[in-house]
């Protein structure tokens, strides 16, 4: 029996999650995290290829805001290694690439892994490979302690913040992600669907406080189940940067992190991103996988 294509619901959840297991396993995706956002989310299509009532393939559009003008669009295609070969990412492709054309686009962009057959994939598709990404992995167990914290500033969990103030400083420093992958949206909707993310640990995500303001942060995702996490967002507003802030937060999540019982931190960089990957090599973080930018005009 032959696979088919549809629009993903709350009760795909498990399955998607296994689908991202499979394909990506250094990402935090959970299925009660995938359950909410497929619940919650107004900024995203998902579309999932199903065969015989089980989850083999996965594509997601982020959708443009009306106000955008010639917007490039993020899309996502995953299948796992057991369903590859079977034309199912073909189709997810041109069916996500449908959709984010009806959305708008003007172009699209997509992170693919630095093999052959997948950077194959995207220029057969009309893709232009662009920026190096790199994947990597640090054992928690090995992480050295905190950096101390800068006397004039204050060290906190994001459970003492006022969200507000944590989204002005994702505001601040997505801009400056060289990758162009970190998007912020509107206040309303980054609450309910980031900082209230099922598996956003509040108690793991750390920042530094001048008075009320968030001057350097790490944001974290954790599965417990599998005992890891993914260091998301890291960023210093530009006025404080070049005083280290950036160690300064992500050690102290980190050795957070290894005392509540997890064992392994994964996380992404563009491969320009010298300040952070310094930060991560002393952190002990080494390159587990790479992956490409690729974008296309429409």
């Amino acid at each position: 029996m032959g696979f088919g294509i549809r629009v993903a619901t709350p009760a795909d959840a498990v399955g998607i999650a296994a689908v991202w297991a499979a394909a990506m396993p250094h990402l935090v995706k959970t299925a009660r995290g995938v359950e909410a956002e497929l619940r919650k989310s107004t900024t995203r299509v998902v579309l999932i290829a199903v065969e015989d009532d089980a989850v083999v393939g996965y594509g997601n559009i982020y959708q443009p805001p009306p106000s955008a003008v010639e917007p490039r669009v993020r899309i996502t295609v995953q299948v796992p290694p057991a369903h590859r070969g079977r034309g199912i990412g073909s189709a997810l492709a041109e069916r996500v690439t449908a959709v984010a054309v009806e959305a708008g686009a003007h172009s699209l962009l997509i992170v693919v892994a630095d093999e052959d057959a997948f950077k194959g994939f995207a220029a057969r598709r009309g893709f232009e490979i662009g920026r190096q990404m790199s994947h990597s992995r640090a054992e928690l167990s090995a992480v050295p302690e905190p950096v101390a914290v800068p006397a004039d500033l204050q060290l906190v969990d994001f459970t003492g913040i006022e969200p507000r103030r944590l989204w002005e400083a994702h505001v601040a420093v997505a801009g400056d992600d060289p990758s162009g992958l970190s998007h912020i949206s509107a206040y309303d909707d980054w609450l309910k669907h980031d900082f209230d993310h099922p598996d956003m640990r509040l108690d793991l995500s750390v920042a530094l406080l001048d008075g009320d303001q968030v001057v350097s942060f790490v944001t974290t995702t954790a599965d417990p189940e599998r005992r890891v996490i993914w260091s998301n967002l890291t960023g210093t507003v530009p006025a404080y940067r070049g005083r280290g802030l950036a160690k300064v937060v992500k050690s102290a999540a980190l050795t957070r992190s290894r005392d509540a019982g997890f064992e392994q931190a994964f996380t992404g960089n563009d491969a320009g991103n010298a300040p952070m990957l310094a930060v991560n090599d002393w952190l002990g973080y080494r390159v587990s996988a790479a992956a490409w930018t690729a974008e296309k005009e429409l």
